[in-house]
């Protein structure tokens, strides 16, 4: 059985390449680039992926489009900041070659911090399935933490081994990623009626806190953790509190013409 990579990507010159190195037994490695200014698509050309541009419409349809440029019967979904190991490796090749199934799902090992995170809700961590059959599976058109949708009437199977993710290089991306995540998820909250406010976003955001730190024992992961509850805060305060500033249609005061008083 043959198999196709698809990667989608922007911007992510520093991460390209070991993402890269890590599916080069793959068949077929297709990078979805929303054009990218950093240099990224020539290091991906340079290594044998093959560059599709894509103008960014939201993480689901970016993934279907991405899917529907793999020519291989079996599909491995990664992104950049992620990393396939020997092990993950040998076991979907057996895999892909025996079962009767069509999806699968594959936890991932989350470095942060230069730290395994063991807590914090991030071990074991999974995303939507990352393995499956062309045709098998496709993504609602979320804009961001987009679901799956199964075409499949097999149940989902579990890879066993996991794959390593490095979802912030560093404490900016973090950042940024919890600015550009909630600016995402305005919309989705809009469509489903959810009304913002200030004491909203706090609360949210305080509880989203607590999930993370407490519930999900990220004191146990030390000073990441405590990075990790403090950046859920911030990523879910900002967002209800942009969807109270979309709802409220803000103005600032008018500004009268003054001109120069002559008395």
């Amino acid at each position: 059985m043959k198999i196709s990579a698809y990667i989608i990507a922007y911007n992510e010159a520093d991460k390209i390449r070991d993402c890269i190195n890590s599916i080069l037994w793959v068949d077929e490695i297709i990078v979805a680039d929303s054009f990218s200014n950093d240099g990224m698509t020539e290091i991906a050309e340079s290594m044998g992926a093959k560059v599709i541009h894509i103008k960014f419409n939201g993480y689901g349809a970016l993934r279907n489009e991405a899917i529907s440029h793999c020519n291989n019967e079996w599909i491995l979904s990664i992104d950049a900041d992620e990393r396939c190991s020997e092990e993950v490796r040998d076991e979907i090749l057996s895999t892909i070659n025996t079962t009767k199934l069509d999806i699968y799902k594959i936890p991932r090992t989350n470095f942060f911090m230069g730290k395994w995170i063991k807590y914090s809700g991030w071990y074991p961590n999974f995303r939507q399935p990352q393995l499956f059959r062309k045709n098998k599976m496709s993504y609602d058109l979320s804009p961001v933490h987009e679901g799956f949708i199964s075409h499949s009437n097999e149940k989902i199977g579990v890879i066993n081994n996991s794959i390593w993710q490095m979802p912030f290089k560093n404490i900016e991306e973090l950042m940024h990623k919890a600015n550009r995540y909630s600016s995402l998820g305005v919309n989705k909250l809009d469509a489903n009626k959810v009304k913002g406010s200030v004491l909203k976003a706090f609360l949210h955001g305080i509880w989203s806190f607590i999930k993370h730190y407490f519930l999900k024992l990220g004191f146990l992961d030390g000073g990441p953790g405590f990075v990790i509850a403090i950046g859920n805060f911030e990523g879910t305060f900002y967002r209800y509190i942009k969807l109270y500033e979309v709802q409220a249609k803000w103005k600032s005061p008018e500004v009268k013409k003054i001109q120069k008083n002559n008395s």
